[in-house]
């Protein structure tokens, strides 16, 4: 069975006998006009190579009209006319026109229902179709319908290359031919640019449609797409195409590789030149601006490598890179620098410096230790906090001291000396220090050790209760420490008693205290330096 139309329109029918409706095929066939009693179909659509059937019926309801002969014409255009079948009942079918002869047949003998069905549709087949009957006594009855020929375009889409360029060109072609009706065509993409459209009407009906798009095309646009969309009523969705756009460009170049770093002994310095150019780049040369290439450098395409670097890389390569539309060059300068003991110069550097201020924390914790050490060692002949010499009590004002100390013997009450006429130092030991009082004055304290300080050997070689052979014996034998020295001068003086002061110090007086201020100040010696020393005092 051949397809149909797809979409009918029919006329409503008004019966000419009794004004009552006809059956289910009267409702779908009628008459354009009151009394008119030829039904048929307003309107069909049809594809080409289709089939369709065009459907007619004579209604007569009181009988008396009689029918003589059945025609069905065909009007491609107003104002012609051609018949394409006839029908009558003595001498049957006819059908007069060439196009139609063998496409064209009826479906019943009668002609009551002369339908007939055209195959193999052309869209020179649409137009109008008249249904028309010869009767008596009312003459000539008719019926037309129209046929609506339907062509699906046949859509496409190119991309047009072209070379960037100021002026805007077109980049891509859009069409839809031979379609019926026309179709539409719009376009999607963010390239910037405008389109236009123009329609062409074929001699068969149907309308070819063509859309272009226009932008000034730049090396950016080169691969970016644009879509074309196409509408029309036979398709059942929207055609779409995505076309990537083609502009061609000479090549731009760029150099990358180098780091700065081209030491003298480096291995395998590269250089790498990219272009971009469409289409792509036929040849790309590597040269040198102060002559032929070294011969430490190796070129392969667009790589450039120096197996050794050296100071005949200390130049300004230049890459040039040609496509058929031109050639573009780009240079760069490589300054050869110093070479490195070690190539890995980072790591000795951050060695070095690490072990720097290691050894210098080593240095200063070192120094620290024996400036603790020693001022230790110092402090052990001076008093306490609690018994402070500087002012004389029981350490409530904390004086300043100097870098000085001395030790001072008095004389015995009795006056007694060795044999050098030295004075007997047996007596109580004081000390003598420079320092500031508080208004930062330089100041001189002294005052005498507590009785509880027992006298050390050097007190002991100055007492003049030892005679000269002892005293040479004691300070050159090496056999004892000073413990062992102490213990035999003390059994030597009272059976291994202590030695004890010439006069309790307790029970000092104030004439004492000012015959050793008289010391004191008499027994002073200015130095270079702007220090004042003692010239028989002990410094320890």
């Amino acid at each position: 069975m051949a397809r149909t139309c797809e979409r009918q329109r029919y006329s409503t029918i008004r019966l000419s006998a009794g004004g009552k409706e006809g059956d289910e095929e009267d409702r779908r066939m009628g008459q354009s006009a009151v009394g008119q009693k030829v039904r048929v179909e307003e309107e069909l659509e049809a594809y080409p190579t289709e089939s369709v059937d065009l459907r007619c019926q004579f209604i007569d309801g009181g009988g008396k009209t009689k029918l003589t002969q059945v025609s069905w014409i065909w009007e491609p255009i107003d104002g012609q006319r051609d018949n394409i079948a006839v029908y009558h009942p003595t001498y049957g079918q006819s059908f007069p026109n060439p196009e139609f002869k063998d496409r064209v047949v009826f479906l019943h003998n009668s002609l009551e229902n002369p339908s007939i069905r055209i195959s193999d549709l052309k869209m020179a087949d649409a137009g109008r179709y008249t249904c028309e009957y010869a009767t008596y006594p009312t003459g000539n009855e008719q019926g037309t319908t129209t046929l609506i020929m339907l062509a699906k375009p046949k859509n496409a889409a190119r991309v047009v290359t072209v070379e960037a360029g100021p002026k805007a060109v077109v980049v891509a072609r859009c069409e839809a031919v031979e379609g019926k009706p026309a179709a539409s065509i719009r376009w999607l993409g963010s390239v910037g640019g405008n389109h236009s459209t123009s329609s062409t009407s074929g001699p068969d009906g149907t309308v070819t449609v063509r859309s272009e798009y226009r932008l000034v095309p730049t090396a950016a646009d080169n691969g970016r797409e644009l879509t074309c969309l196409v509408d029309q009523r036979t398709q059942d969705q929207t055609w779409v195409y995505p076309i990537k756009l083609s502009v061609e460009y000479p090549p731009s170049v760029s150099i990358e590789g180098y780091d700065h770093n081209w030491y003298v002994g480096r291995s395998d310095a590269t250089l790498m030149c990219l272009a971009n150019a469409n289409p792509a780049p036929t040849t790309v040369t590597w040269t040198s601006v102060s002559g032929p290439l070294p011969d430490s450098v190796v070129v392969d395409g667009n790589k450039l490598t120096v197996r050794k670097v050296d100071d005949a890389v200390n130049t300004t390569f230049v890459c040039e890179v040609k496509n058929k539309l031109g050639a573009t060059k780009n240079q760069i300068t490589t300054i050869v620098i110093e070479s490195l003991e070690d190539q890995s110069s980072a790591g000795v550097v951050a060695g070095a410096v690490i072990g720097s201020l290691l050894a210098l924390f080593l240095v200063i914790g070192l120094v620290t230790v024996l400036l603790t050490r020693s001022r230790r060692q110092q402090r052990r002949g001076y008093p306490s906090s609690g018994d402070s010499i500087a002012t004389g009590s029981g350490g409530s004002n904390g004086g300043d001291y100097g870098n000085k100390a001395r030790l001072l013997f008095s004389q015995s009450g009795n006056g007694s000396s060795n044999k050098n006429g030295t004075g007997n130092n047996n007596g109580p030991m004081y000390t003598y220090r420079e320092g500031c009082d508080a208004t930062g004055t330089l100041t001189e304290n002294h005052h005498h050790l507590h009785h509880h300080v027992a006298p050390n050997p050097a007190d002991i070689l100055l007492t003049n209760d030892m005679d000269e052979a002892e005293r040479r014996k004691f300070a050159m034998d090496d056999s004892m420490d000073e413990e062992e020295r102490f213990d035999r001068f003390g059994g030597m003086r009272g059976g291994g008693t202590s030695m004890q002061p010439a006069y309790p110090i307790a029970h000092r007086g104030r004439n004492d205290e000012e015959e050793l201020d008289v010391y004191l100040d008499d027994d002073m010696e200015s130095q270079r330096d702007g220090s004042v020393i003692s010239r028989t005092a002990i410094y320890v």
